[in-house]
């Protein structure tokens, strides 16, 4: 006999299907609510930094390195070439202007020397001999005008004699005229004596003016070789300490060769190296300061080094107040350098978040602090510590300033305690 069999609702296949039709379902919902809302991150407020948004003084400001030096140096050259014979001091003597350094010596210089003042002795004494021969001759000159003018008186005399026995028909014509004719030989011969003693004198005068100049200048050129012998001792030129010595013993040094330099220790500077990017806003007169010993100090710039060099160029930083007890030639000071003037703006703390956002939005906490979402911001001058914010926060607003680097693409951050 035939037995009826019950047919299942539920088997095996349907309800597979129903539950794959489900999981389908539940996963179609899920994809269209990531999508459709803000995606979301939870993240550990231990593990980022939340930072306040302020408004207080601010400065732009760059940090650099400084090297102190003395506030002047001076280089020691050859002004000589030579061969080091004597070294006097040694390298951070501290020196007194004219204090001997090292020897040179050099033959040649000194053979010139001798041989200029054998040149200047020669001269000096043929200016003697010229003297002496101008003073005979003029002496001589003196005698025949003596004797001119002791012929002429006698001429004269004897003329204005006959003349007057002439005039009394004393004398014949004959014995007048020849009177006559002698006086007036002796009256021509007296002013042409004159005039050539008048001519001697001077042309004695020009030839003793020329041999004076020729002389001085002899001599000139004889102070100057000795000078050139007298710079072959290296002598301090001011007080200070003697540095960076380059001399031994028997070393062959040429003209305007470096020996050394000499330090002046009355006061000090700080050599600074500053980015090329900052050069068209560095000028003289910009301050920075740093801090030594747990003290502030302040620099400000007296010189602008504009040579750029490996992508940096220098300036010359001089202490503006107190300097630093025991500061040292060649110690390196950190130094922030403002490159604005101090004013009230709202500020952002420095944070890694610029690497991800590169200023242009950030993540905010909303009021109950327990959600953070992003905001756009616009920000500009910046220092070492502080984003200047021109747009999208205020001050009393929280932000997070921590790395965004594992945040990707969410909108908005979940903080758990």
């Amino acid at each position: 006999m035939d037995r009826v069999i019950e047919k299942k609702r539920w088997n095996n296949k349907r309800i597979l299907t129903i539950g794959g039709i489900t999981a389908l379902v539940i996963l179609i919902g899920g994809s269209y609510y990531l999508t459709s809302g803000k995606s979301k991150l939870n993240v550990e407020t231990e593990r980022i930094t939340i930072s306040a948004i302020s408004k207080g003084p601010f400065q732009v400001t760059i940090p650099v390195n400084g090297i102190v030096l003395p506030i002047t140096t001076i280089y020691l050259d050859a002004v000589e070439g030579g061969r080091v014979e004597k070294l006097f001091v040694e390298d951070g003597t501290t020196m007194k202007k004219g204090d001997p350094i090292l020897q040179l010596s050099n033959t040649d210089l000194e053979l010139s020397l001798a041989t200029q003042e054998t040149s200047v002795f020669n001269l000096l004494t043929q200016m003697q001999i010229s003297r002496n021969a101008a003073q005979q001759n003029t002496i001589s000159k003196l005698n025949q005008m003596a004797d001119v003018d002791n012929a002429y008186n006698e001429a004269e005399r004897v003329y204005k004699l006959d003349k007057h026995l002439y005039e009394q028909k004393a004398v014949g014509m004959q014995e007048f005229k020849q009177a006559q004719i002698a006086y007036d030989y002796q009256l021509k011969r007296k002013k042409l004596t004159a005039q050539i003693l008048k001519q001697d004198s001077v042309s004695t005068r020009q030839e003793l003016e020329q041999a004076k100049q020729s002389f001085e200048r002899t001599q000139n050129a004889l102070a100057v070789m000795r000078k050139k012998v007298g710079d072959l001792v290296v002598r301090a030129p001011v007080d200070g300490q003697l540095t960076s010595m380059d001399a031994e013993v028997g070393q062959n040094k040429n003209k305007g060769e470096h020996l050394g330099q000499l330090d002046v220790l009355s006061g000090y500077k700080v050599r600074v190296d500053v980015d090329e990017h900052y050069i068209s806003q560095i000028y003289t007169g910009l301050t920075g300061t740093f801090s030594l010993a747990d003290k502030n100090y302040t620099l400000k710039i007296k010189k602008v080094y504009t040579q750029v060099t490996g992508g940096k160029f220098q300036v010359d930083m001089q202490f503006a107040g107190p300097v630093p007890a025991g500061i040292r030639k060649g110690q390196t000071l950190q130094i922030l350098l403002a490159l604005s003037d101090e004013s009230q703006q709202v500020l952002l703390p420095k944070g890694g978040f610029y690497q991800q956002t590169g200023g242009n939005w950030i993540f905010k906490l909303a009021e109950d602090g327990k959600t953070a979402y992003k905001v756009d911001i616009q920000l500009g001058r910046q220092n070492t510590d502080y984003y200047e914010v021109m747009q999208g926060l205020k001050p009393g607003d929280k932000v997070v300033t921590s790395s965004y680097e594992s945040y990707g693409d969410m909108q908005e951050l979940v903080l758990k305690k």
